[in-house]
């Protein structure tokens, strides 16, 4: 039996855990598993020794801001920084492209500029606002993955927030997986004009995170409905995720890499570069994520890769009112979470569960975020032992804007595969997704 691909490692990251295999690939899918010195007839071979051999991650929190503000990102930039960082899979979040993800018509308009420009696969969220629950049954119909809600201002007026009665009213409407940002408004005040990093913090304090994820546990123990927490920074809202999910109200939660290797005490007043929302918080706090982490109380990591044009975070002020929020980090996400991993006592498969596994999970893409037969060969060799300094000049999104830079990391990328073929950035291979189809 003839192969197209055959990799070998002798650190390759399996369900059952990281030991020395081949894996045999043909027709874009994983066609067998085998001993690493296993003889195997193939078209193409490649031994990576001990180069590890990871699945592709799945990064379902990235704002690729096309179209309408393709200035932002885009489909081409944000998919070729992807790849060059293991991930072989996003799912595109309905703002901050114009229009945003809220109807039909839109999510066509979406597809078409997302259509031949992709180096890796794309799916779509769709988005709840105040003005389209009609149209959320349509959206479903239509492959988007799930619905993304906002309680507090978006930072774009395009895409409003609701709140919590209007939460629960579109999880009544249809049964499918509503991911929210969850902070509560009442609990968020108007930052300062003022470069100094602690006055930002301080207008976003945990207890806005803590406030809202009550409220969507509410909406979801009311209806029965299926809800993801984005992006969770606060630790002091994971007794309630705990307690929820014991009780059986269906409940996901996720963090991001900044929150887990950045630190508010080491965040330089005016270095708007590290502003998101909600914020980078202290170093406690930081141990306390990790510790859920580990525990299972957060069920995955992904980036909230959000940029902007550099003009927008104000670096000549340095001030975080006026700055736009966001990290751009879909390229650095693996090295970033790998680095700090290791250094607290975790193993790759470890981090291919919160990066791959868990965020395939999340979107029901099961053939993927996981090497094994019959799944799609989105494979990538990362060489775990290498270390380097992040240059923003090699980064591939649009604006290499980034809080990492000059920051020294451990884990290379060396080569990513999308169903078994190389993913070189010349030449986009990626597919649009339905969730209907995955």
């Amino acid at each position: 039996m003839t192969y197209d691909l055959v990799l070998r490692s002798r650190r390759m990251v399996l369900p059952d855990g990281q030991r020395a295999a081949a894996v045999g690939v043909r027709d874009g899918r994983i066609a067998t598993l085998a001993g690493y010195a296993d003889p195997l007839d193939a078209a193409a071979e490649e031994d990576l020794g001990d180069v590890a051999l990871l699945p592709g991650l799945v990064d379902t929190h990235v704002h690729v801001n096309e179209p309408g503000r393709t200035e932002w990102e885009g489909f081409a930039s944000a998919t070729r920084a992807a790849a060059a960082g293991g991930v072989t899979t996003v799912i595109d979040m309905p703002l901050n492209s114009v229009p945003p993800t809220v109807t039909a018509e839109a999510l066509a308009v979406k597809r078409a500029a997302a259509a031949g420009r992709c180096h890796v696969d794309v799916g779509f969220w769709g988005g709840v606002v105040p003005t389209n629950l009609a149209d959320l049954a349509e959206l479903h119909r239509d492959g988007v993955f799930g619905f993304k809600a906002f309680l507090v201002d978006s930072g774009v007026p395009e895409f409003p927030p609701v709140d919590p009665e209007l939460l629960g009213r579109a999880l009544g409407m249809v049964d499918a997986l509503f991911v929210v940002h969850a902070e509560d408004p009442r609990s968020v005040r108007e930052s300062p004009p003022s470069a100094r990093y602690a006055d930002f913090v301080a207008s976003r304090p945990p207890a806005a995170e803590r406030s809202a994820v009550a409220a969507v546990v509410a909406a979801a123990r009311r209806t029965g409905g299926r809800v993801h927490v984005l992006h969770l920074s606060s630790a002091e809202a994971l007794p309630d995720l705990v307690a929820a999910r014991a009780d059986g109200v269906r409940l996901s939660v996720e963090t991001c890499p900044h929150y887990l290797a950045l630190t508010a005490e080491q965040v330089p007043d005016g270095a708007t570069e590290f502003k998101c929302c909600p914020p980078i918080r202290d170093r406690d706090n930081q141990d306390r994520l990790w510790a859920a982490l580990a525990a299972g109380a957060v069920d995955c990591v992904v980036s909230d890769h959000s940029p902007c044009p550099p003009a927008l975070k104000h670096a000549e002020t340095g001030d975080f009112a006026a700055a736009w929020g966001g990290v751009a980090s879909v390229q650095l996400g693996l090295p970033v979470v790998w680095t700090e991993a290791r250094r607290r006592g975790h193993g790759l498969a470890d981090v291919v569960g919160w990066m791959a596994t868990g965020p395939a999970d999340l979107v029901g893409l099961s053939g993927k975020g996981r090497i094994a037969v019959g799944g799609e060969a989105d494979l990538v060799a990362f060489d775990a032992d290498a270390d380097f300094h992040v240059d923003p000049g090699r980064l591939h999104h649009r604006h290499p804007v980034t809080p990492y830079a000059g920051q020294r990391l451990t884990g290379v990328v060396r080569t990513t595969w999308l169903r078994g073929q190389a993913v070189t950035g010349r030449t986009p291979r990626g597919r649009l997704l339905r969730a209907d189809t995955a």
